[in-house]
């Protein structure tokens, strides 16, 4: 039996987790984190019955505490409670799929209490990877990679061990603007940024897909990963959404790992690792059906969300945390459409050339440095 903790349960990839677990017997929740969907968390509370839950804060802890009140799971909130639902004793693995940079403590908690971790928040690593890396090899535990990308080229390095790598392919869909040009985007309305032609995900990285943004974070996540210079991390645009990433090596052979857009394929593999089970209600790829995969460069000078990132890697330090920081809020106002989509971008560029740079952050310099970014993009926007 492997005991599960999900931070951010309510979520895109919480779910899809909690569907993994009820089509696999020994995978069992031990504890539940999500923000404001009580109602939610007191459905899955019932239905998977952890040790532990946690809201976003004291009001909705009271909600779930009298919803639950017929129960004996424990309800605690906030960011302590985030972290205790991370180091709760009886968990083995703990997915981390919280949004953003509330990630990163209850990460390297879980880590300290020696939990094995499914990696869904590319933030942690954008933006502490050295932290976080150098921790886990400390601890001796494994971080199994959730992202579909990264999950490819995890998968791709399987049995390589020694062979050296010549790049990473990292793969795109290109979003729903691909092909669109600058004029077009100053046109975008929220609704039209929210609808992507290949995946299901959560209202934020999906924003973040349609600028390129999340890519670029995908970037920054593959060079923590895997211990590469992120200039040996290629992004090839794959409008079909069907080679998840490759990994070319010294020889020039390259490994691709293919699959239907289903996020519970990478989920339910971090989770099993090393088997490999069936997923139910899947539909494999059909290669009489496939007419066709191809690939693109992707355009960089239109979607600036990714040279901006590979910048942000090649400086280094805190950098990583202002681009991701930055882009946080700028994707939080215009979800509330209170900026122009293209604004995203000014706002990116501006903090990346205002905000101070610390060469070796600690986690407070991190946590310092996005407090500073906020306010810098507050002061004009």
């Amino acid at each position: 039996m492997k005991r599960v903790s999900i931070l951010g349960s309510t979520g895109s990839i919480g779910t899809q987790t909690l569907d993994v677990i009820r089509n696999n017997d020994d995978l069992q929740v031990v504890a539940l984190a999500a923000g404001t969907r009580v109602k939610d968390l007191e459905k899955q509370a019932r239905e998977f019955k952890p040790l532990i839950v946690c809201a976003g804060n004291k009001e909705g802890a009271e909600e779930l505490k009298i919803a639950l009140c017929d129960t004996d799971i424990k309800v605690v909130y906030g960011d302590e409670g985030l972290v205790e639902c991370a180091t709760v004793a009886e968990a083995d693995v703990v997915v981390t799929a919280v949004v953003g940079m509330m990630g990163i403590i209850p990460t390297i908690e879980a880590i300290k209490a020696h939990k094995d971790i499914a990696l869904a928040n590319k933030e942690t690593l954008v933006t502490a990877g050295h932290i976080i890396m150098d921790l886990a090899k400390q601890y001796n535990i494994n971080i199994y990679p959730v992202d579909s990308e990264h999950s490819a080229i995890f998968q791709c390095l399987n049995g390589e061990h020694g062979n050296k790598i010549s790049k990473i392919l990292l793969t795109a869909s290109g979003g729903p603007f691909r092909g669109k040009d600058r004029e077009f985007l100053s046109t975008v309305k929220l609704e039209d940024a929210l609808k992507h032609p290949n995946w299901a995900m959560g209202r934020k990285i999906t924003i973040d897909s349609s600028t390129m943004v999340n890519k670029g974070l995908e970037v920054i996540e593959a060079k923590w990963l895997f211990g590469v210079p992120a200039t040996d991390v290629q992004v090839v645009v794959q409008p079909q959404s069907i080679i998840h990433s490759m990994v070319e090596f010294e020889d020039g052979g390259v490994m691709a790992q293919l699959g239907s857009p289903d996020m519970r394929l990478p989920i339910q593999y971090a989770l099993c690792y090393p088997e490999r089970r069936v997923l139910n209600n899947s539909k494999k790829l059909d290669f009489y059906e496939l007419t066709q995969i191809t690939f693109e460069k992707p355009d960089m000078d239109t979607f600036k969300g990714l040279p901006y990132a590979y910048e942000a890697a090649a400086s280094g330090g805190n950098m990583p945390t202002v681009f991701n920081a930055a882009n946080e809020l700028a994707v939080s106002k215009f979800l509330s459409e209170s900026i122009k989509y293209l604004d995203i971008y000014d706002i990116i560029r501006y903090a990346m050339d205002n905000v101070r740079h610390i060469d070796n952050p600690s986690v407070e310099d991190i946590l310092t440095t996005e407090k500073e970014t906020y306010e810098l993009i507050e002061s004009r926007w």
